[in-house]
């Protein structure tokens, strides 16, 4: 197996297994309390990876949010939050997009051969802009992560993301968060699409830890290799 850093995915998911609903507002799966949890984990990884579309839709900062966390980073030699990481087919992202204004730490896009000219020539005063093959190779990506000297990266979606890692077998712990309300629209997106997953009836994942917070469920798995 390639050098990879050890990948943890994270996610929030309504009851029916929906991390978002269509409309134009974000909705809120998490409460404050577990906020603070996934900025401990943040706090904890050396790089965040979100696909193309969360930066287009969501617009997240991806900064690890407490003072106290961020000069515990500094205190040991890192930056104040994490390398951000994203991949897309297309390289057509807004630089503009907080994903590469908010915060001074190293952004990495990688991206299909095919657009990689194009990608730089958008991208490339705001973001290290990496050819990951065509179509983007997540082996590539890891590979190249753990030349930079990323041991821990944390994935943070979405859907489609979540799903190429699992299906890959390319994760190795998966925290999951469930929101208790309903989304019920088949339009909305889910946690993961339809796909072949090493982990089946006959493959379970190891339930490491199970825990409410607030109003909220955390479920944490382990997922051995098939």
């Amino acid at each position: 197996m390639t050098e990879r850093p050890y990948v943890l995915l994270s996610c929030a998911a309504s009851i029916d297994g929906y991390i978002d609903d269509t409309t134009s507002e974000r909705l809120l799966l998490s409460n404050d309390e577990d906020f603070d949890r996934v900025d401990e984990v943040r706090a904890g990884c050396d790089a965040i990876l979100v696909g193309a579309n969360t930066i287009r839709r969501d617009n997240p900062r991806l900064l690890v949010r407490t003072e106290e966390r961020r000069k515990a980073r500094v205190a040991h030699g890192l930056p104040e939050s994490p390398i951000k990481v994203t991949f897309t087919a297309r390289g057509d992202l807004d630089p503009g997009a907080k994903f590469f204004t908010a915060g001074g730490v190293e952004k990495i896009v990688y991206c299909s051969s095919s657009a990689v000219a194009g990608c730089r020539e958008r991208l490339g005063d705001v973001a290290t802009v990496v050819d990951a093959g065509d179509p983007v190779d997540l082996n590539t990506v890891l590979a190249d992560l753990a030349d930079r000297g990323v041991q821990r990266l944390m994935v943070e979606g979405g859907g489609t993301v979540h799903t190429q890692f699992l299906t890959a077998g390319l994760a190795d712990e998966l925290q999951l968060v469930i929101a208790p309300f309903f989304v019920g629209d088949s339009a909305a997106p889910r946690f993961v699409g339809t796909g072949r997953f090493p982990h089946h009836p006959g493959n379970r994942m190891t339930l490491e830890e199970t825990r409410p917070i607030g109003d909220v469920i955390l479920a944490r798995y382990l997922l051995a290799p098939s």
